[in-house]
């Protein structure tokens, strides 16, 4: 046995637990719910789910698959293409996965990244018979300590029947001691949580559970999965600025201090690179309580900008993910990571009053976001935490870009096509063009706003057109119902919402 091996199972009565990932695999029958490892494509288990997808080509198998969030390695892809998977949850981003979703053949059920666990404890939702958690080691009393996210891991173990754990020997072991695993009581015992700052630790560095409910042990040595967030280019850094100088306002009336209040940004291109252009804001000891810690994260520690993050998961670049974990000590004081029935509760979200900026796939005159649905129907990714955050927040920020597919799609549309955040949890809209701030505005005010500052011509006259006709016909919200999804219609039939 190598050394480190040894370091990393410290509880010698599950030494002799170890396997390969084809038997581990064989713990995982047809029909069972498994819970697994992993918030965007960091700290998800890699080997167990490919022996899994391997034996579901030659035998019947179907599971209801829950995790934290998205996963890494290919591995929805891979339990996809195996057909796997009857149903999904909560959240996916995998491109192979959406098709199977979008074409029925995959039950997805989007929920608000809060609320998996609750219907869990609460056993609204079948229980889960069998959890795969990503460790980077066992404790010697057989608790099981997380790798680069917590996600849903810690409530998975404590409620499943029986637990394999990977054990991945290229996640550092100084990731010890950076978790904090605090699990709410069932209701109506529950007391509250008590976090009053971000940097406050409520629970333990480590998921307690009974050791022999780890049925097996695999040895792993593969990395996560980096992301893909693109740079930031001209339009997120004209976002960046239209929400500088707003925040610069906001201290100004005296609503903000200069260290502004926590910071939440949703995961992808746009909120992690207008969250980085904060490194050039006049804004400094800055806090995050947010779920991913993405590259603008550390962007923000290096330039002297932000104190202290909280989050669920780490999710780099490539590169960043070098420079990060070759020089972890760096950060390890400065970071904390919660179940993410933690890091998104109501309660600490409206008690911080977090600042929470994420992205609309679209939104309308009115201020209502889609996050999700493309036309309506085809599900992109999943609502993940931002109706967490929006509902709950201190300001409510939606950030899109104002047109998409160069230029034939208008981000602001007449109706949006799903709701996801309706109009009363949202505050803020931005694109590159400008910045609507819609608190204390009533429908038709919001509309004029909206339109305004956010949309790009010739979007802008036709949305002017469409608000006169629709105030012609009177009401509180005043829509043109005939015409309310006819950019939608003319983008399908034709690939563009501009007029002929």
């Amino acid at each position: 046995m190598k050394t480190e091996y040894l370091d990393r199972i410290r509880c010698a009565a599950l030494r002799g637990r170890v396997t390969s990932a084809h038997d581990a695999a064989r713990w995982i029958k047809d029909g069972m719910t498994v819970g697994m490892s992993g918030f965007t494509r960091a700290g998800d288990v890699k080997l167990v789910p490919a022996a899994l997808a391997e034996r579901a080509r030659t035998e019947p198998l179907k599971i209801t698959l829950m995790t934290g969030a998205s996963l890494g390695n290919d591995t929805d892809k891979r339990l996809t293409e195996a057909g796997a998977l009857a149903r999904r949850m909560p959240f996916q981003v995998d491109p192979v996965l959406r098709a199977a979703i979008n074409r029925g053949e995959v039950m997805y059920i989007d929920q608000h990244l809060s609320e998996t666990v609750e219907q869990l404890r609460s056993r609204h939702i079948a229980p889960v018979d069998v959890a795969i958690v990503e460790a980077v080691a066992i404790t010697e009393d057989g608790a099981v300590v997380p790798t680069t996210s917590v996600g849903n891991s810690a409530s998975f173990a404590i409620l499943a029947d029986k637990v394999i754990v990977e054990i991945n020997l290229a996640q550092p072991a100084g990731l010890e001691g950076l978790h904090d695993i605090w699990i709410p009581k069932k209701r109506p015992l529950r007391e509250p949580i008590p976090i009053m700052s971000a940097d406050d630790r409520a629970g333990t560095p480590w998921i307690a559970i009974p050791p022999e409910k780890i049925v097996a042990i695999v040895l792993s040595d593969q990395p996560d999965s980096t992301s893909s967030v693109l740079p930031a280019d001209r339009e997120t850094a004209a976002i960046a600025g239209h929400l500088i100088r707003f925040f610069e306002r906001e201290i100004e009336a005296g609503r903000l201090a200069r260290e502004l209040l926590p910071l939440q940004a949703g995961i992808g291109t746009i909120a992690n690179a207008v969250l980085a252009g904060f490194a050039d804001s006049p804004f400094d000891r800055l806090t995050m309580y947010s779920e991913v810690l993405q590259d603008s994260t550390f962007d923000l520690f290096d330039a002297g900008k932000l104190d202290f993050a909280s989050g669920s998961s780490i999710t780099l670049s490539p590169e960043k993910s070098r420079q990060v974990f070759r020089d972890f000590d760096r950060y390890r004081d400065k970071l904390v990571l919660r179940p993410q029935e933690v890091s998104n509760h109501p309660e600490v979200i409206r008690r911080l009053g977090i600042i929470a900026i994420n992205t609309a796939l679209e939104a309308d005159i009115y201020g209502n976001i889609n996050s999700t649905h493309v036309l309506g129907t085809h599900m992109m990714n999943g609502i993940g935490g931002s109706g967490d955050f929006a509902r709950n927040a201190y300001l409510s920020i939606f950030a899109t870009k104002a047109t998409a597919k160069g230029g034939k799609v208008s981000s602001i549309v007449p109706m949006v096509t799903h709701v996801d955040h309706t109009e009363h949890d949202v505050d803020i809209i931005v694109t590159e063009l400008g910045l609507a701030d819609l608190r204390g505005l009533a429908p038709r005010e919001r509309a004029e706003v909206i339109i305004e500052q956010c949309t790009a011509e010739p979007y802008k006259s036709m949305l002017r057109a469409y608000v006169r006709e629709a105030q012609r016909r009177g009401g509180q919200t005043p829509h043109v119902l005939e015409q309310a999804y006819a950019w939608h219609a003319r983008y399908s039939e034709t690939g563009s919402m501009l007029e002929p």
